[in-house]
């Protein structure tokens, strides 16, 4: 019996006491715009206005990502630019060839090497169809005047890459479509092309325009170059989709009869990169849609309206 009286006046107390604080919770705000009323807490009396803080706009961030995947290979990897964090599943160090994601290393160092001087016409439409176009022909005369395997070199070394090299398929040995590189470097890569590291101060911007302007559907394929907007970039919502850098890369080999798929985006405040290898018969679509679920699972929608008051 004694307990019960006890917990019947904690009860009491507990209901007498919210009692008390909702009026004077609400005599500080009066819903909308309004009146501050002078109560206990002492909050001066006055106009208030409620503000509907909107909400923050959506972005990429680590997350559990889950795809259904038939292939010999899949892996991703998402760089948060801002606090440096790096995710992605257990496989991120294992590599792929890059194929054409490589392509705008190759345009960012020979614009960076410049200098003061420059570009010929020609130099600038071939760096241009490079990534606009994924024209191969203006990657390979690049890359020569680069150093072939120099420009592989710098790459590793001003960009700091620890799991990237020379292809090593017996017949394509040299060919810097078969560069082999992991996610966690494909990322790393794309910061460097943010940052300014990979094409200098001059030219970043025009480089990430050109990233920009990629075009061309899986559909869109010819024997030297092909459309490569597709991917990351249709797993966005459109207030992302349009503010990011893509460069893709891909090519069904016949010495393994896969697909090596690759696809990268760069962002303010991420990096993402998705690279794969699945059997030829799937054809290129259904990598694009592999690429594009991974970046769909990543969003992170903005959080919702905040009620934020007073404001005099």
């Amino acid at each position: 019996m004694c307990s019960r009286v006890i917990l019947a006046f904690a009860i009491a107390a507990v209901v007498l006491g919210a009692a008390l604080l909702v009026p004077a919770a609400y005599s500080q705000f009066v819903a909308g715009t309004g009146t501050a009323r002078d109560g206990s807490g002492g909050v001066p009396a006055g106009p208030v206005e409620a503000l509907l803080v909107p909400p923050a706009p959506p972005t990429l961030t680590a997350g559990r990502v889950s795809v259904s995947f038939e292939g010999s290979f899949l892996s991703w990897a998402l760089l948060e630019r801002r606090s440096g964090r790096l995710s992605g599943p257990g496989n991120l160090s294992s590599t792929n060839s890059t194929e054409s994601m490589l392509k705008v290393w190759l345009v960012s160092d020979y614009l960076r090497r410049l200098g003061d001087r420059e570009p010929s016409r020609q130099r600038l439409d071939q760096a241009e169809s490079a990534i606009v176009d994924s024209n191969d022909d203006s990657a390979n005369a690049l890359w020569r005047a680069g150093g072939g395997g120099a420009v592989l070199d710098r790459l590793i070394d001003i960009c700091g890459l620890t799991e990237t090299g020379p292809g090593t398929v017996p017949g394509y040995i040299g060919w810097w479509s078969f560069t082999t590189m992991s996610p966690r470097d494909a990322v790393r890569m794309g910061d460097c092309v943010a940052s300014g590291r990979a094409a200098g101060r001059r030219w970043t911007p025009w480089v990430l325009e050109t990233m920009g302007k990629v075009r061309g559907t899986v559909d869109e394929q010819r024997a030297r170059s092909g459309g490569g907007r597709w991917g990351i970039v249709d797993g966005l919502p459109r207030s992302i989709a349009a503010r990011v850098s893509i460069k893709n890369g891909w090519t069904s080999l016949n010495y393994d009869r896969n697909w090596h798929v690759n696809c990268l985006a760069l962002a303010d405040d991420w990096v993402l990169a998705v690279m794969m290898r699945y059997p030829a018969a799937r054809g290129l679509r259904y990598g694009a849609r592999v690429c594009a679920s991974v970046a769909t699972q990543l969003v992170t929608p903005g959080p919702g309206a905040a009620l934020r008051v007073p404001k005099r």
